[in-house]
């Protein structure tokens, strides 16, 4: 137990410095293995090489890609210009228009802040200017980009399925419903805030731009069929899906003539940036893993979270607390790598059901985007709008309580996740 509480208190000391998230967990991991008996430093290799031989891996580039690829080659503008064609005329319509790009935009970017920076350099101007308050526009803005890390493609869900093992296309599905419902309350926020503001409402579009603006939109839409399409229908992996969805992104971009040598550059780079960084938090927490399982931490967990409790609502309900406290200060990736192969072994001690547990996860830990320390999504926001984070993060807290709403529907009500993939044969 010594050991223990020096390996997660170094964890938690480098984190507290601001070390990078893989040396947090590398570092300690290096000292246990040094000074264990009958160790030696090259499970270290053994560990990060296994860690990252994983096909469905590979998908988590793929998809990252494709959320480059689909914000350079300006897919969010096509999007938001069809939505705001066929909705400007409803009352709070670029409300409405706000969240059902986000809809649109998530079956693309799989990301929350692919979401941020490319819809919300659009939706917040567009909203202040037309007399919308700034709080609201771009609290409702960063809301929304919830969709996207839950909607599939989510790279989120691709990294979870990694590290449980659990199908990735029934993870993909298990997050539809949970989409669809934060788009459902984050529109009622929408038609309170609008019901006794009719000069929030825009002059009905001429069918004529109503059609340009769908045919300009439509080629963009059919990305997700290629995802999910292809998937359900067997025809790719996800990882397979993934590739071909770039290829099509590629092509869109060189049709509409806004991908060029130097915004290829651009893109590749960031895309390897990130997918870098992730991978290396996978190897770090791979040797990490190791070690707590050599220390039969999960196993511990397991028996000490049973002493406290039985019931397993009660058991649902400290992990959300849990997981929210964890989502404001680690990055949601990060904290999945270090946390599913601890939580698991308890979770299936209530009977609840892995793909679950992954939605519950996934949704627990991407509140935290919206919620300082971390707060990405407020980060994001602020460089793309030039509004400043504290501003940004006091329109985010009304809308956080219909958030936690859906949070606790897909805690409590098991068929919200799991209908869809059962549904379709996945489970």
């Amino acid at each position: 137990m010594t050991t223990l509480i020096w390996l997660l208190g170094g964890v938690a000391a480098l984190m507290l410095m601001r070390v990078p998230v893989a040396f947090s967990l590398l570092i300690p991991s290096l000292f246990y293995i040094h000074f264990a008996d009958g160790i030696t430093l090259t499970i270290v290799l053994q560990r990060m090489t296994s860690g990252v031989d994983s096909f469905p891996l590979l998908a988590v580039p793929m998809f990252i890609l494709m959320g480059n690829l689909a914000n350079q080659a300006g897919i969010a503008d096509r999007l938001f210009n069809f939505a705001l064609a066929a909705l400007g005329h409803v009352r709070g319509s670029l409300g409405y228009v706000n969240v059902a790009s986000s809809v649109v935009f998530s079956w693309m970017s799989g990301s929350a802040m692919a979401d941020a920076a490319s819809l919300g350099k659009i939706q917040v101007p567009a909203m202040t200017t037309r007399g919308y308050d700034e709080r609201f526009s771009v609290g409702l803005t960063a809301a929304a980009t919830l969709i996207g890390p839950i909607m599939p493609p989510s790279v989120t869900a691709v990294v979870y399925g990694v590290v449980s093992g659990v199908s990735i296309g029934s993870l993909f599905m298990a997050g539809v419903v949970p989409a669809l419902l934060i788009a459902a309350v984050l529109s009622i926020v929408v038609y309170l805030h609008a019901r006794n503001k009719p000069e929030l409402r825009l002059p009905k579009a001429p069918r004529k731009d109503l059609a340009r603006a769908a045919g300009s939109a439509s080629f963009a839409i059919l990305a997700p069929v290629i995802v999910l399409g292809g998937i359900l229908g067997g025809v790719f992996t996800p990882t397979e899906a993934a590739g071909a969805a770039v290829f099509y992104m590629i092509v869109l971009g060189l049709a509409y003539k806004t991908l060029g040598l130097r915004a290829f550059k651009s893109v590749f780079v960031s895309t390897a940036s990130t997918t870098g960084s992730i991978m290396f938090i996978v190897a770090a927490a791979a040797v990490f893993g190791w070690v707590l399982g050599r220390e039969q931490v999960p196993q511990m967990l397991a028996a000490g979270i049973l002493d406290v409790t039985q019931n397993p609502l009660v058991f649902l309900l400290l992990l959300n607390i849990f997981l929210l406290l964890i989502g404001m200060v680690i990055e949601p990736n990060s904290a999945i790598l270090i946390l599913v192969p601890v939580i698991m072994p308890a979770a299936a001690a209530y009977g609840i059901e892995p793909v679950q547990l992954g939605s519950i996860i996934i949704f627990n830990l991407m509140m935290g985007l919206l919620t300082p320390p971390v707060g990405l999504v407020l980060f994001v926001l602020s460089s793309v709008t030039n509004i400043p984070i504290g501003r940004i993060a006091r329109g985010v807290v009304p809308l956080l309580a219909p958030l936690f709403l859906v949070l606790m529907i897909v805690t409590y009500v098991p068929s919200v996740t799991l209908g869809l993939p059962r549904l379709l044969g996945l489970l």
